[in-house]
């Protein structure tokens, strides 16, 4: 056989072939893979349960994990605790429901939404979504947020119905 066809002649050194493999993604690069992401983190549950706080002030977060382009954050959420109507700036995330139940209520072209989140739920959404999330159960919560590109900022819009959608402090018209 001619050596100018074989393996090695073709694709060079056998013990080098790295070169000729993709390069592996810094971090996952797809809604699928970020929502795998959060259940994976989410079933090793003796990695942050003993982190969870609660804090009768104000909702407790922390950052449980950061990568390349993309945060965890975990919330603690008591019985009455929301977040009031936002959105998450340029940043899309994954929400998962670990533990308790929340309520969703979200802004869209189509209306206004709810849903009701049990353990293992999870809601994916895009920059510009618009939303709100509370515990109006009387048992504490616990979720899972994984942000891409990590958040930055987050919009707080008005909750009346004049003020329907808009940003905080934005004109309402007449």
């Amino acid at each position: 056989m001619d050596s100018a066809y074989s393996d090695v002649a073709i694709a060079g050194d056998p013990l080098a072939l790295p070169h000729l493999l993709p390069p592996v993604p810094q971090h996952p690069g797809t809604v699928a893979e970020f929502a795998g992401l959060a259940r994976s983190v989410a079933a090793d549950r003796a990695r942050w349960a003993p982190l969870v706080r609660y804090d009768a002030t104000t909702r407790w977060y922390a950052r449980l994990q950061t990568g390349p382009g993309y945060e965890v954050w975990l919330l603690s959420w008591l019985p009455g605790q929301g977040s009031g109507l936002h959105d998450h700036g340029g940043s899309s995330g994954v929400l998962t429901l670990l533990d308790g139940s929340l309520r969703e209520r979200a802004l869209t072209a189509r209306g206004e939404t709810g849903r009701a989140l049990s353990p293992g739920d999870q809601r994916a959404f895009a920059p510009g979504y618009v939303h709100e999330v509370v515990n109006d159960s009387l048992e504490p919560a616990v979720s899972l947020h994984v942000y891409f590109p990590g958040l930055t900022e987050m919009t707080p819009y008005a909750c009346t119905p004049a003020a329907h959608g808009r940003p905080a402090g934005a004109p309402t018209g007449h």
